[in-house]
């Protein structure tokens, strides 16, 4: 049987649904549903370079002392694109990945497209509880789109809680996200992770990279929360 067909019948048992509204759908290999697709907060316009906010509400910009120099994501975290996170990171949901690496490739600029990929490490801890990464497996689809090596150098090793029940002010707490390189990074890297909230993390990341020789990091999310 035919991987088509294999999904036809797979179709019949278990009607396919929207991952992020879960309506059914038409055809076993879709995702979305038309609707979901057309209410996609894409980000469009004039942006921040650095931290990637549209506007900054006050005190200038939140990435401005951020060891990464650009920061790029092509959605809002909102609406179906933060259905289409949680539908990855709760309940594995990973055949996601690929379209989430689909449209970050076809948006990312041109100048952005180069150097190693180089996925957020995950706690060790919550890789165990979830049995995958979703940064990692993220970044996996997106250094094949790009054709750039992948290049899993980082580890981390803080005990902290969720980054989301976690105010703005404790995220940015000096030492509260331990991420260490485990081998010299490549000159110019593409920092992968599927949201950018605070920048946080990204920064203890892009910090360890530095460190480690990266030159120039950009951080590359699905997401951004506004």
């Amino acid at each position: 049987m035919t991987r088509r067909g294999f999904a036809e019948l797979l179709a019949i048992v278990a009607p396919p649904a929207c991952v992020a509204c879960r309506e059914p759908l038409p055809r076993a290999d879709a995702l979305l549903c038309a609707d979901c697709l057309r209410e996609l907060p894409w980000l469009r316009g004039r942006r921040c370079g650095r931290c990637g906010l549209p506007r900054h509400r006050g005190g200038g910009c939140p990435s401005a002392s951020a060891a990464f120099a650009r920061s790029w994501a092509p959605l809002a975290y909102d609406g179906p694109a933060r259905k289409l996170v949680q539908a990855l990171k709760l309940r594995a949901a990973l055949p996601v990945v690929g379209l989430m690496a689909a449209q970050i490739a076809a948006t990312l600029p041109h100048e952005l497209r180069a150097g190693a990929v180089v996925p957020v490490p995950p706690q060790p801890a919550r890789r165990r509880t979830r049995g995958f990464d979703p940064a990692g497996a993220l970044a996996h689809a997106l250094a094949g789109r790009l054709q750039l090596p992948l290049t899993p150098i980082l580890a981390r090793r803080d005990r902290t809680r969720r980054q989301t029940r976690a105010g703005r002010s404790t995220r940015r707490e000096s030492g509260r996200i331990a991420i260490t390189a485990t081998a010299p990074a490549p000159t110019t890297v593409l920092l992968v992770d599927d949201v950018h909230t605070t920048g946080a993390t990204l920064d203890a990341c892009a910090r360890a990279l530095v460190e480690a020789g990266a030159k120039a990091v950009t951080a590359v999310t699905y997401a951004r929360t506004l």
